[in-house]
């Protein structure tokens, strides 16, 4: 369980054997997610889907609902993270995001969308967290 000690109600919870089975990628969204903790994010959901989108990590934080992308790379020769968030990924979130607004009755004034890009030097995670990004 990766949790925040000083605030029982920020704790999202995976099994050592659920984390164990995922995919590589799956170890970069828990470490974002533990970052996001480490600054009183409560973590509402993570990898939400509906058909055609996606959204890696939906958060509170401020009174306001957070959706997150999260984009890892191993090193840059693929170019940096933040250059893999295209258009067609943008709309894919944004219509994810009018459908969970809706679904939950949340005012759009009262929602952000971050980005969080993580890459590895030498062997340790760098994070660049971008709030307030215009879809």
């Amino acid at each position: 369980m990766l949790s925040n000690k000083n605030d029982p109600s920020c704790h999202f919870e995976r099994s050592e054997k659920s984390i164990s089975n995922k995919k590589t990628w799956d170890r970069w969204e828990l470490i974002a997610i533990y970052f996001l903790q480490k600054k009183w994010y409560k973590i509402i959901d993570s990898n939400y889907k509906i058909s055609g989108g996606e959204v890696d990590i939906i958060a509170n934080f401020n009174w306001k609902t957070i959706f997150i992308e999260v984009k890892y790379r191993k090193n840059l020769s693929h170019g940096i993270p933040e250059e893999s968030l295209s258009k067609t990924k943008k709309k894919n979130i944004l219509k994810v995001i009018k459908y969970y607004i809706l679904k939950n009755k949340i005012k759009e004034e009262d929602i952000r969308f971050e980005f969080i890009a993580i890459t590895e030097v030498n062997e340790k995670a760098k994070i660049n967290h971008f709030k307030d990004v215009e879809l």
